[in-house]
């Protein structure tokens, strides 16, 4: 298949919001892939559909793609093409690599046309965001395979990715797909929670009595256990195994030969307070960049679910008879903070006590639910106490895939009396279209300067925007960073003297760089 067919159906996927269009889009590509006979280009098909290459790390970086040779003057450029070239691209290594990664670079580039160019570089930075999830592929391949969404989603779920289970539907079809089961030391997907403001909301999606999961700003882990072998995954199915000899070491002493468990890890400081994200993440990472003292810092793993034990699956089993099992199975201290909740009331005390302990929020669980692996579901609904800050826009960057031709990504600066504006961070999230075709006609009558993909403005705007919380960042000036920045409105109102002080959104931070961890 050309690559071409690819870039078309890229821009097609990016010009409508229609799901049902979405995927009779991608499902014409893979019946025409099939009638073609090049069924083989599935797996890289589906892969690059979703938007990402097969080979998870290329060694390509920016700067080699800063300098695009001129585009071909028409389509010769097939899938399999380019994955071979990134796998070869990929494999490459010791004196010399880096020249011969470039011009292998620059020859694939060069055969690509003026369309199939920034689809391949989305592809390479994992930036395409056409609207291509992997949900609505997993409905395409259904429809193109004439299978039941379900037996799709799940072989997806228990093969770790969508691309894997492409793989089992084409080479047996549905009972392929149906003889898919759970395998320990196969990372499964990991269930998702979905999102709501307050108490009320959440339990009015997850009924009562529901459980109540203090939520734990740590890093997600899903452990398998075999006998003596000890594997632990990330949330994006990463293997961490040799960073985390602590969670090993605790799988290994449970009285039990097959596990699959699926919780946090993160450290607790003498008082008890959870420690802050960034240490934990800069613990589980192999850089040696990482502070001694943190990658000297104890990690405890935190279990909140379970889907195998000793030849058990329990992934199709309500969460209340899953609640037993891990009762009876783990220590205390290894469980998160969980209650039962009987009425609202419970659910908003535990909310704040949680909060106030240094928590991230809570996870409100219905009782009946299996584990619905690879979704965001109704099942888990997370609460996080909500920032607002009034912050000034100094720059914007120009939008890809459907907002291409907007001005989209907001750079975000909160207000310092000596230095002026400090830049904290990013967004293009909560935007609607009405917003994003204001703030383009707006921000350009502001410009002051411009680079290839950022319009700098004068910093006269004010927006309110709304945070989960902040992490220390060497990034950014301000010494701090946004986490999951998005816009609640514009404030023609106010004035960039009435923004929020750095001082005030600094607050935040539970650590600044200089502070003691125990103030």
């Amino acid at each position: 298949m050309l690559l071409q067919r690819l870039a078309d159906t890229w821009a097609a996927l990016a010009a409508t919001r229609s799901r049902i269009a979405k995927r009779d889009l991608i499902a014409g590509v893979l019946t025409d892939l099939v009638e073609a006979g090049e069924a083989d280009e599935l797996e890289t098909v589906v892969s690059y559909l979703i938007g990402s290459l097969r080979q998870r790390r290329t060694g390509v970086g920016g700067r080699s793609l800063s300098q695009l040779p001129p585009p071909a003057p028409a389509a010769t450029l097939t899938v399999a093409e380019v994955d071979d070239a990134f796998a070869r691209i990929a494999a490459l290594s010791g004196p010399g690599s880096a020249g011969t990664r470039s011009a292998a670079v620059a020859e694939v580039f060069g055969r690509a046309t003026a369309s199939e160019q920034p689809f391949l570089r989305g592809l390479v930075f994992g930036e395409l965001r056409q609207g291509a999830s992997e949900a609505a592929v997993q409905d395409a391949l259904a429809q193109a395979y004439g299978v039941p969404l379900a037996a799709v989603r799940r072989a997806a779920m228990l093969r770790s990715s969508t691309v894997a289970a492409a793989a089992v539907l084409q080479a047996g079809g549905l009972p392929a797909l149906e003889a898919v089961g759970l395998e320990v030391g196969t990372a499964v997907q990991p269930m998702l929670a979905s999102s709501e403001p307050d108490p009320v909301a959440a339990v009015g999606r997850t009924d009562l009595p529901a459980l109540v999961d203090a939520k734990l700003d740590g890093i997600r882990v899903q452990v398998h256990r075999d006998g003596d072998e000890v594997r632990v995954f990330t949330r994006s199915l990463d293997d961490i195994t040799a960073r985390l000899p602590e969670v090993v070491a605790a799988a290994r002493a449970l009285p039990h030969e097959r596990l699959v468990l699926d919780g946090e890890v993160l450290a607790l400081r003498d008082d008890g307070r959870p420690e802050v994200f960034q240490a934990v993440a800069s613990r589980t990472m192999s850089s040696t960049d990482v502070p001694a003292a943190e990658r000297r810092l104890p990690l405890r793993p935190f279990f909140f679910d379970v889907l195998h034990v000793d030849g058990q699956d329990y992934l199709d089993v309500p969460l209340e008879d899953r609640l037993a099992v891990m009762q009876a199975l783990l220590p205390a201290e290894q469980l998160v903070p969980r209650v039962v909740a009987t009425d609202v009331e419970t659910v908003e005390r535990v909310f704040g006590e949680w909060v106030g302990q240094g928590f991230e929020g809570v996870v409100v669980k219905r009782l009946a639910a299996p584990y619905a692996a690879g979704r965001r579901n109704a099942a888990w609904v997370k609460l996080k106490p909500r920032h607002t800050f009034d912050l000034v826009v100094t720059a914007v960057e120009w939008g890809s895939g459907r907002r291409q031709g907007w001005l989209s990504n907001l750079h975000l600066a909160a207000r310092d009396p000596e230095r002026g504006f400090v830049m904290l961070g990013k967004t293009f999230k909560g935007l609607t279209d009405e917003m994003l075709r204001w703030q383009t006609e707006h921000f350009l009558a502001l410009e002051t300067s411009r680079t290839r993909h950022v319009v700098h403005v004068e910093p006269t705007t004010v927006v309110e925007i709304a945070i989960d919380g902040l992490q220390v960042s060497t990034r950014y000036p301000g010494g701090v960073a946004l986490r999951f920045a998005r816009v609640l409105r514009y404030r023609p109102d106010k004035t960039p003297e009435e923004a929020d002080l750095l001082e005030t959104v600094r607050a935040l931070a539970p650590v600044l760089p200089g502070a003691d961890p125990g103030d």
